[in-house]
C-alpha cells in the first residue's frame, strides 16, 4: 500500500511539473524581444534571449535557392544544401554525426524556392561544440565526390519512387504549367537527368557564391546571454569574409493568364484534382485579407465552404482543400481534392462554383468573426517552442515583413473585413483562366474540360 502512494504522489509530482513545463513553453508567446545587429561582415543577427530552458536553437537562412540555378542544372542547391554535413576540411562525414550525436544535438540542411537553413538544435552546456559544427559544415565543406555519388543516387531514387504518387504528378504538372520557365514551376530536387549533370565544380562554385555573410541571416534563441553569443560569433565566423554577389537571375514570371487542362492517366479508384493558377508574392500588402477569404473559402478544414458543399452536402471527397502559396516572387493559389474516378467532372464544378460565389457576394458576419478568430488564435503555436522563434525570426527578416510582424499580424487580421474579403477574392481569384490537373483513370473520369 505504501508502495502504491508513492507511486500515486510521483504521478501527481509529474503532472505538476508536466503543467509547469507546458505553461513556460506557451505563455508570453508575444514578448519577442529581439536584437537585431548587422555585423562589419555583413551578416545579419538576430537574437531573443529565453532561459526557461537550457537549450539554444539556431537557425541560418543562405539567401539562395532554385532561382539561382540554371534549368540544365535544376536542383544544385538542394544538392549543396544535403552534402553540407558530409565532410568538411577537417572532419569526416562520420565525425560529425558522431560527434552531433555524441553531445545529443541535431544539424539539418535544406533548400526552399526561396532559400537554404541550416539548424542547430544543443544544449547551452555544448554551445560551443554545437558552434563549432554549426560553423564547420557552412564555411569549410569540401563536397567529397563519393558523397556526391550517394546523395545523387539517393535523389534519383526518392524522384523514382515518386512517380507513383498521385499527388506528386499532379502537383508536378500543375506548378510546371502555373510557372512555366521560371524556376518555381520546376522541382526544388531538380530530375533525374539535371543532377545527373550537375558536377562537384558546380557545387563549388556555387557554394562560394552564395554562402557568405552579406547574404545570410543568422537567428538564434534560446538560453544564451548576447556576449556569450558575441563571443561564439567571434570565434566562429570571424573569418568569414564578405564578397561580390553574383548579378541576380532574372526569372520572368509568366504575365499571360491561361486556361490549361493536363489529363494524367493513372490505374487509381480515386482521382487527384489540383486547380489554381499565380496568386501573390509574400510581401503583398493583400496577404492578411487573403488568408481570411481563403479560410472561408477552403483553408478552414470541415469550417470551409468547399468542405461543407463537397464533403458534408454531397459526400464526394473526404477531404478538399484551397490554399495560397506566397512566395519571394509570385506564389500559386490552388485547389486541391481527391474524389472517385466518376465524380471528378462535377468536384471541378463545384470548386468553381464556389470560388464564382466568393467573388460575387459579401461573406457572412459569422464567417467573417470565425475565420478571424481561428487565425488569431491559432498564430501562437506557431511560436510556442523556441525552435519556431528561431525559424519564425529568419523567415520574417527574409520576406521583409518588420520586427514587429508578430504584433502586426494580429492586428491586420482583425482588421480585415467583408468588403476587403470580396476585394481580394475579385482581385486574385480566376474561375475563368486556371491550370487544371487531373490525376485518374481517364477513361471513368470522363473530364469535360
Amino acid at each position: 500500500m505504501r508502495s502504491e502512494r508513492l507511486r500515486k504522489l510521483k504521478v501527481v509530482f509529474f503532472l505538476l511539473f508536466l503543467f509547469t513545463f507546458c505553461y513556460s513553453l506557451t505563455s508570453n508567446v508575444f514578448a519577442l524581444d529581439v536584437k537585431k545587429t548587422v555585423l562589419d561582415n555583413g551578416l545579419t543577427v538576430l537574437q531573443s534571449e529565453k532561459h526557461n530552458l537550457p537549450v539554444v536553437m539556431v537557425t541560418m537562412i543562405i539567401k539562395t535557392s532554385i532561382l539561382d540555378e540554371s534549368k540544365e542544372k535544376a536542383g544544385l542547391a538542394h544538392l549543396t544544401a544535403k552534402l553540407l554535413d558530409e565532410g568538411t576540411k577537417t572532419k569526416k562525414a562520420s565525425e560529425i554525426r558522431e560527434e552531433i550525436e555524441f553531445i545529443g544535438s541535431s544539424l539539418n540542411a535544406s533548400a526552399g524556392s526561396d532559400y537554404i537553413t541550416i539548424t542547430l538544435s544543443v544544449l547551452k552546456k555544448d554551445i560551443e561544440k554545437g558552434f563549432e559544427l554549426f560553423s564547420d559544415i557552412i564555411l569549410n565543406p569540401v563536397f567529397p565526390q563519393e558523397e556526391i555519388n550517394r546523395k545523387k543516387d539517393m535523389i534519383k531514387g526518392s524522384l523514382k519512387r515518386e512517380e507513383e504518387d498521385p499527388s506528386f504528378l499532379a502537383s508536378r504538372a500543375f506548378n510546371n504549367a502555373v510557372f512555366g520557365e521560371h524556376p518555381y514551376g520546376r522541382l526544388v530536387e531538380g530530375s533525374v537527368e539535371t543532377i545527373s549533370a550537375i558536377t562537384k565544380k558546380d557545387i563549388l562554385k556555387f557554394h562560394s557564391d552564395y554562402f557568405l555573410p552579406n547574404n545570410a541571416i543568422l537567428s538564434v534563441v534560446g538560453d544564451l546571454k548576447q556576449s556569450d553569443l558575441d563571443t561564439l560569433i567571434k570565434k566562429y565566423f570571424d573569418t568569414w569574409k564578405s564578397l561580390q554577389l553574383p548579378d541576380k537571375r532574372i526569372n520572368p514570371m509568366p504575365e499571360e493568364k491561361i486556361q490549361k487542362v493536363i489529363k494524367i492517366e493513372k490505374d487509381v479508384t480515386q482521382a487527384t484534382i489540383m486547380l489554381g493558377h499565380l496568386c501573390i508574392s509574400r510581401d503583398n500588402p493583400d496577404y492578411y485579407a487573403l488568408s481570411v477569404m481563403n479560410y472561408i473559402l477552403g483553408g478552414g478544414g470541415f469550417s470551409s465552404r468547399l468542405m461543407q458543399k463537397v464533403r458534408d452536402d454531397m459526400g464526394l471527397a473526404y477531404d478538399i482543400h484551397s490554399y495560397f502559396i506566397p512566395s519571394k516572387e509570385k506564389g500559386a493559389f490552388q485547389v486541391t481534392a481527391q474524389t472517385k474516378n466518376e465524380s471528378a467532372n462535377i468536384v471541378v464544378e463545384e470548386i468553381l462554383k464556389e470560388i464564382k460565389k466568393i467573388k460575387k457576394d459579401l461573406v457572412s458576419d459569422d464567417e467573417l468573426s470565425d475565420a478571424k478568430a481561428y487565425l488569431t488564435g491559432s498564430f501562437p503555436r506557431r511560436l510556442e517552442t523556441n525552435r519556431k522563434i528561431a525559424d519564425f525570426l529568419a523567415m520574417i527578416e527574409f520576406y521583409n515583413l518588420g520586427a514587429d510582424y508578430d504584433n502586426k499580424y494580429i492586428s491586420s487580421i482583425n482588421a480585415v473585413t467583408k468588403e476587403d474579403v470580396l476585394r481580394t477574392a475579385q482581385k486574385y481569384l480566376d474561375s475563368e483562366n486556371f491550370v487544371l490537373a487531373v490525376v485518374a483513370d481517364q477513361k471513368k473520369a470522363d473530364l469535360k474540360y
